[in-house]
């Protein structure tokens, strides 16, 4: 959608002012907006499904009791088979994505929120129940089930988070998403660690060994289901839907303060203008999809999904979001994430133990990296972040490689080597899990207008799990016949994505969602959506709001000035 001036102003009036009685951004800044921090922790109860379910795979995958209870593992055909067992959740996940675009704009985030949460449990149920033959094929289509409850959750989860935020801890907000993934993924190693032991080792496992961690998902997700139900609804939903007194009244609640405070006052002319500037040029270009009903707002999602292909600003996000995704999975951060117990086994690790010892310490390293992402992503900004995080993940691929080539045939006899090489994944994992684990879903979420949010998220979480998908569908067989050549493969495109952040990324910390739309393209702006937004801005008293807090709208810096200036702090 094109920006106005008028929007931007007011954006960024509302920041000063907001900074000038909140404080600055970083760890501060989430104690002085405590309840919302709180309503975002308990929503990413959404993104510790993901991860708790991500990884406790990768130890079942070796339990000789899920082996055995599955049939015959014969060696031709087995990569192939684990490759699907793993990545069809993946699979599941991408179509989660395609339905949450218009799910979320016509039951609201926090429904969709309530209905994946119940689609994830179902998928569980299925997994943990299959005790037939077919086992193979239930687990199969519990695993494709699930992933579609944490497919759209990936999407509809920031979606909320970002807007019940402040523009001052957005980005840290976003971001707790990563670190509720972290954790989910760290609580799943230690817990397959654990219950190895059920019923013995070997021969003696039971199937309690891998039930336990399977069923154990079902704890966070009712608490999801029963919780949502209390949580507040967006305040940029309700505006957009028309409950203004509503939205008004939660987001003073959210924020702590008033319904007739000024800061509340200015948020909730923000959202209220930039709902009406959507609305109207929605009507102005597909007339046939404005009257608002259920089956226009599904028809609108492939219409507007369409429409972001056609104009060079969108596209450019477009392009950002989906590249930067694909650039996420291609670091090879699932293929560890997945395949860990294997992957050290190779190194010559010995015995089921040891290799789910070493997985076990990839969450913890991946859940200590995230935390300083989640506190200070806004003040040092996405795109530093972004590019160190790529080399220092580039660099320890190549080191691995480095290493398995040397010490391939001998690692038995050099446990240092191995040692050394375990301590670079570790490594790798800590670079991922401060970089671009958190950032990639704070871009995706943040860089949308409010009418093609639903629609920009859904296709950047596409990518996410498409590349996801294919990620851990071939590890296997990568690490089968390219060997070390598989750490090669991932670190030269590791590079690729530190080179694609320096050259085409735009930094985005600190600014409003809305202002977002000068950040991408504010030459093309056509006259007629600037008069649109001016007489909106008008009629809903924005103008006034912000020359109430004496900013003049004819001086005010550019966006590139701004972050320019915060750079240069």
């Amino acid at each position: 959608m094109a920006p106005t001036a008028g929007a931007s102003l007011f954006d960024q009036a509302a920041l000063e002012r907001r900074l000038a009685l909140q404080g600055k951004a970083g760890p501060m800044a989430l104690l002085q907006n405590a309840r919302v921090f709180g309503v975002a922790c308990f929503a990413c109860l959404g993104g510790l499904l993901y991860g708790y379910n991500q990884g406790v795979f990768s130890g079942v995958l070796v339990m000789p009791a899920f082996k055995e209870h599955m049939g015959v593992w014969t060696a031709e055909g087995q990569g192939t088979k684990t490759g699907w067992l793993v990545s069809i959740l993946e699979l599941g996940a991408w179509f989660g994505t395609l339905y949450s675009g218009f799910l979320a704009e016509i039951l609201s985030r926090k429904y969709c929120i309530l209905l994946n949460t119940c689609v994830f449990i179902l998928g569980v149920v299925i997994q943990t129940t299959a005790v037939t033959s077919s086992a193979h094929s239930s687990i199969l289509g519990g695993r494709f089930i699930t992933g579609m409850g944490v497919g759209s959750l990936s999407m509809v989860v920031p979606m909320y988070n970002a807007e019940v935020a402040p523009p001052e801890v957005r980005g840290a907000l976003v971001g707790l998403q990563q670190l509720a993934i972290t954790t989910g993924i760290m609580i799943s190693f230690w817990i397959d660690y654990g219950t190895q032991y059920i019923g013995g080792t070997g021969d003696g496992q039971t199937d309690a060994a891998w039930l336990v961690p399977l069923c154990l998902q079902l704890v966070p997700a009712l608490c999801l289901a029963g919780g949502i139900l209390f949580m507040p609804f967006s305040p940029r939903w309700l505006v957009h839907h028309g409950r203004e007194e509503e939205a008004r009244r939660t987001l003073a609640k959210l924020r702590g303060l008033s319904v007739d405070h000024e800061l509340i006052e200015l948020e909730y002319t923000e959202i209220r203008a930039q709902s009406l500037f959507e609305k109207r040029t929605t009507a102005e270009h597909f007339p046939h999809l404005a009257d608002g009903s259920n089956m226009s707002i599904i028809k609108l999602q492939f219409v507007a999904i369409g429409s972001l292909f056609k104009s060079k600003p969108m596209f450019r996000r477009v392009v950002l979001a989906t590249v930067t995704m694909f650039f996420q999975q291609w670091t090879g951060i699932n293929a560890i994430l997945y395949y860990a117990p294997i992957i050290f086994g190779d190194l010559g690790l010995s015995g089921n133990t040891t290799s789910l010892l070493a997985t076990g310490v990839v969450g913890i390293v991946m859940w200590l990296a995230t935390i300083p992402a989640v506190m200070y992503v806004d003040r040092v900004g996405r795109k530093p972040i972004l590019i160190a995080g790529a080399i220092g993940m580039a660099v320890c691929h190549i080191i691995v490689a480095g290493i398995f080539a040397t010490y391939v045939d001998s690692f038995p006899t050099h446990q240092g080597a191995a040692w050394a090489a375990v301590a670079m994944i570790w490594l790798f994992v800590v670079h991922f899990g401060y970089s671009w684990g958190p950032c990639a879903w704070i871009i995706i979420a943040e860089i949308w207008p409010i009418s093609q949010r639903p629609y920009g998220i859904a296709l950047g979480a596409s990518s996410n799990w498409m590349n996801n998908f294919i990620v851990g569908q071939v590890t296997v067989d990568m690490l089968n016949t390219m060997k070390y050549g598989t750490f090669i493969f991932f670190g030269l495109i590791t590079f690729g994505g530190a080179a694609f952040i320096y050259f085409f990324f735009p930094e985005t910390k600190n600014l409003s969602l809305e202002e977002m739309d000068i950040l991408f393209g504010s030459t093309g702006v056509a006259q007629a959506d600037a008069e649109r937004m001016r007489e909106i801005a008008k009629e809903v008293g924005l103008e006034d709001a912000v020359r109430g807090n004496s900013v003049n709208i004819d001086e005010k810096p550019t966006v590139e000035e701004k972050q320019h200036h915060s750079d240069s702090e």
